[in-house]
């Protein structure tokens, strides 16, 4: 099992069992000897009720979701070609794709013996919206691994706290799966259109990216290293701990015993030295 595999189980079983199968595939990954596997999973948070639902809808109901996905490109095709009479036309396919998904989770949730309120269920809707909404978003749900449910908010997507989204990436793997299926056609098409001046802000644009992700990466792995050398910190400290209580144990062990030995010597000495009066008593009576 890899980390990949560890994390979609992990976000897989029910939520009221996050934390011990979080310990268990983290324990199984470095029995393994992925260390660094180990560590990321350790910082994967435990999903909201609102995140839980919409990781599961997001696992039963694959196809509904790519559908939601695919009409937020066509919404956002609409909406930059200023098309009016397009965008009126997607508008009420807009609330069926997510009113029915909407319900579906409902029903996934009964069958998972999760009572889904009010608040819940509204947060559960923002979060599609926000998938819909934003190409981002839309990766993190279709990812099924959300630790917090999304909120669309005209700048951008935000987590139930009102935060800005930090959504955890997706898989090279994933994105270009994801990439070939709603994006081929259009790009091919863009390529076709775009002039050199285009073409040559595009590469920028892709090695600034590039170089981001690079620094991104270098951060990642400063901070993971540094989990390592704090977690090694704590283990010494839990072995030093542990061999200090011992020693104190001994210790009071030892204590007990001398003072046991005391009390015996202080009662022979009393006895003593009432055995030396009385001998004293009867020398003086001769």
């Amino acid at each position: 099992m890899d980390f990949e595999e560890a994390a979609d189980a992990l976000y897989a079983a029910p939520a009221a069992d996050f934390i011990a199968t979080r310990n268990e595939l983290a324990k199984q990954l470095k029995a393994d000897g992925d260390q660094l596997g180990s560590t990321r999973l350790k910082a994967l948070r435990k999903p909201t009720v609102a995140a839980w639902l919409t990781n599961l809808v997001s696992r039963e109901r694959p196809d509904e979701i790519d559908d939601l996905l695919a009409l937020g490109d066509e919404f956002r095709e609409a909406t930059a070609d200023l098309d009016g009479e397009r965008l009126r036309e997607l508008t009420p396919k807009r609330h069926k794709a997510i009113d029915a998904l909407v319900k579906a989770a409902n029903e996934l949730a009964t069958e998972h013996g999760q009572k889904i309120s009010a608040d819940v269920g509204q947060k559960l809707r923002e979060t599609l919206d926000a998938a819909l909404v934003d190409p981002a978003a839309g990766d993190a749900v279709r990812e099924a691994r959300l630790s917090s449910a999304l909120r669309h908010v005209g700048f951008g997507v935000v987590d139930e706290n009102g935060e800005p989204s930090n959504v955890t990436p997706l898989t090279d793997e994933r994105r270009q799966r994801a990439k070939e299926r709603r994006s081929k056609t259009r790009e091919v098409e863009d390529s076709a259109k775009e002039s050199a001046a285009e073409k040559a802000a595009r590469e920028k644009a892709e090695r600034e990216e590039e170089k981001r992700k690079a620094a991104a990466q270098r951060e990642f792995e400063a901070a993971v290293k540094a989990a390592e050398s704090a977690e090694a910190t704590v283990e010494e400290l839990d072995a030093q701990l542990t061999d200090a209580q011992e020693a104190l144990e001994h210790a009071r062990e030892e204590v007990r015993r001398l003072t046991a030995e005391l009390d015996e010597a202080k009662k022979v000495a009393r006895e003593a030295q009432k055995e030396s009066r009385e001998a004293r008593k009867r020398y003086n009576r001769l």
